[in-house]
């Protein structure tokens, strides 16, 4: 027992802190979305002050997600993700107090900063404390609680408004949410850093990437994915305008799409636990294809009520590949790597609408829309030198393979 995870221990307990985190720090990221047009209005700031204001903060999370992954590894998962969730809080405690654009843009540039720890690491740990059997549906199930802390901080602050409660008593609690969050993530969680350091095991070099071709394919298929995601994302409401549905409808559009994404998170990771990970990316990807497709050929209303089953594959496969890093990578080195595939998956976010955005002014929304139903295909060929590249590999990521 004395080589074992110590989350291992109590897995269950490991992976709702972790999920608590999620939570949290998702909330934190996406209520900003809701802020910005209140923070606009209470400091009188333009659209290209919002534009750097949003662009610190998503600049921040990509930006350190490789180094805390790096860090970790020398601190512990445990230790850091507890210090960025408190980075996170006291930022967001700073921002219920800013008096201006520049206090607005350094609180929410460190609160991005502090929640850029939570993916890698809590990914890191969660497929430390589900060593085998099961890491799938836990990270699917972590991912999904990711997308309940977007709905629940954005809707507090709507309700807050609507009743009449400004925008900073929410913002000040959810910095205080964040703080209490810290502390628990520190008292539940395991001190993996300590652990390894009364279990000396060989020292391993490099990223500890145990088959780089599988590791390389797999990041291509994150990449397409994300690049799908973001730039589907990014540009359905304008779809459904052009197809003459109300403002106020399309407005709905991207909720609607999250609201499949929750349920596709949690049951894609199931999925790939009883089909394996390439019949599973094989399955949503053209799912995701043949729904993306499917909202240029149906008219508007329909398209508007397809939205939650193309949400259902569109999110869904990020379970399955967040869920075989843990194969492809030595434990010790899972941080960084997880670290460079969620950094990978922020920086389309960035790419991705710009470059369709840019394509859309070009040709047209509709063409657009096609194309990025089509590059989303791409990812089949990839999962094929997937699986043909574990396959040649090691064999303990053989499982992978179905």
């Amino acid at each position: 027992m004395s080589g074992a995870s110590p989350s291992s221990s109590n897995p269950s307990r490991t992976l709702k802190t972790c999920c608590g985190a999620h939570i949290v720090h998702d909330g934190l990221s996406d209520v900003s979305y809701v802020l910005l047009p209140l923070l606009a209005q209470a400091f009188g700031l333009s659209l290209a002050q919002v534009g750097m204001i949003r662009t610190a903060h998503r600049v921040a999370m990509a930006a350190f997600q490789l180094p805390a992954g790096l860090i970790a590894e020398r601190f512990g998962e445990r230790n850091l993700l507890a210090l960025g969730t408190l980075l996170s809080g006291l930022a967001f405690i700073a921002l219920g107090y800013a008096n201006g654009f520049w206090m607005i843009l350094i609180a929410l540039f460190f609160a991005g900063m502090g929640s850029a720890v939570q993916h890698p690491l809590s990914s890191t740990i969660i497929s430390h404390a589900y060593p085998g059997e099961g890491r799938r549906t836990a990270l699917g199930t972590y991912n999904f609680a990711g997308d309940v802390g977007k709905f629940v901080f954005g809707g507090i602050v709507s309700l807050c408004v609507l009743a009449g409660i400004s925008w900073q008593a929410p913002v000040v609690g959810f910095g205080v949410a964040a703080l209490v969050t810290a502390m628990i993530v520190f008292v539940w969680i395991a001190n993996t850093h300590a652990h390894a350091s009364t279990n000396p095991k060989p020292k391993i070099h490099g990223w500890g990437i145990r088959n780089k071709p599988a590791f390389a394919a797999l990041c291509m298929v994150d990449i397409v994915d994300s690049m799908t995601r973001t730039g589907f994302l990014t540009f359905i409401a304008f779809l459904l305008i052009a197809k003459g549905v109300p403002d106020g409808w399309a407005a709905l559009a991207v909720p609607l799409v999250l609201i499949g994404g929750m349920a596709g998170k949690y049951f894609c990771g199931v999925l790939a636990e009883k089909l394996g990970v390439i019949r599973t990316i094989v399955v949503t990807e053209i799912a995701t294809g043949a729904g993306i497709l499917a909202t240029l050929a149906l008219p508007g209303m329909a398209t508007f009520f397809l939205l939650p089953f193309v949400g259902v594959a569109l999110q869904g496969t990020s379970s399955v590949i967040y869920g075989t890093v843990g194969e492809l990578v030595e434990s010790d080195k899972l941080p960084r790597a997880f670290g460079l595939v969620y950094t990978t998956g922020a920086v389309c976010g960035i790419i991705a609408p710009i470059g369709y955005g840019l394509l859309g002014d070009a040709i047209g929304i509709e063409k657009t829309i096609a194309i990025a139903g089509g590059v989303v295909l791409l990812t089949l060929p990839l999962a094929l030198v997937l699986r043909s590249a574990i396959a040649r590999g090691h064999p303990s990521a053989a499982t992978v393979v179905k």
